[in-house]
């Protein structure tokens, strides 16, 4: 089921991208992935949903339920915990380079999309941010559980940067880029900057048979 759902949003994407929503019909998408019409809507309520490619409700309970089950383990791990799932969730997704540069393309493309998406990611990263302080048993409005969610959406932005601003999405379907990766070094590398540096060894104290001269005979 998974792989059907998958498939729509893949093909979807790429014929949003090429010729916008209003260019192909849920028939012609069904047609090219090899599903009938009522299949479609098993998986999907319209084309938008689609490109859009995820079930909210879903997704974020499968989330929830794999953040939850590790436990807190302290604010550091937070971030690698989200990396596991987020990890495991694009293994089970299938995405890689190609996909998501159709979807870029798609939601220039439609405005209405973007906007949308741009919806569904703010509701996210409260969910994100909720979830955080449940887990770590501290109010919803704990400064550190909202640090630990921009954290988190600082290195997506900037891995998506790196695919679309620097050429990499010029390598085209064949081209091999590691997402996942990059999001693990964007927070490798901020951890780098946020921990304190290493404190200068303290002066050694000077020893008084040295600086006392020759004991008196």
């Amino acid at each position: 089921m998974a792989a059907t759902a998958a498939r729509l949003t893949t093909v979807s994407r790429r014929l949003t991208a090429t010729q916008g929503l209003n260019g192909f019909t849920i028939e012609e998408l069904c047609e090219e992935v090899g599903v009938s019409r009522r299949t479609f809507f098993n998986y999907f309520p319209s084309k938008e949903d689609a490109v859009l490619g995820i079930d909210e409700t879903e997704e974020s309970e499968r989330f929830a339920t794999e953040f939850l089950a590790l436990g807190s383990r302290g604010w550091r791990a937070v971030l690698d915990d989200f990396m596991l799932i987020a990890a495991a969730h694009a293994e089970r997704s299938g995405f890689g380079l190609a996909e998501h540069v159709d979807f870029h393309a798609a939601l220039e493309r439609e405005p209405k999309l973007l906007v949308r998406f741009m919806g569904l990611n703010r509701e996210r990263e409260q969910l994100l941010v909720e979830l955080i302080a449940v887990r770590e048993g501290v109010p919803a409005d704990d400064p550190r559980a909202r640090a630990c969610a921009d954290l988190f959406g600082m290195a997506i932005k900037t891995t998506m940067a790196r695919v679309f601003g620097s050429g990499v999405a010029d390598l085209g379907p064949g081209g091999e880029f590691d997402i996942v990766g990059s999001i693990r070094d964007c927070l490798a590398t901020y951890r780098t900057i946020l921990e304190p540096d290493d404190p200068e060894p303290d002066d050694p104290e000077p020893d008084d048979t040295e600086s006392a001269g020759p004991a008196p005979a």
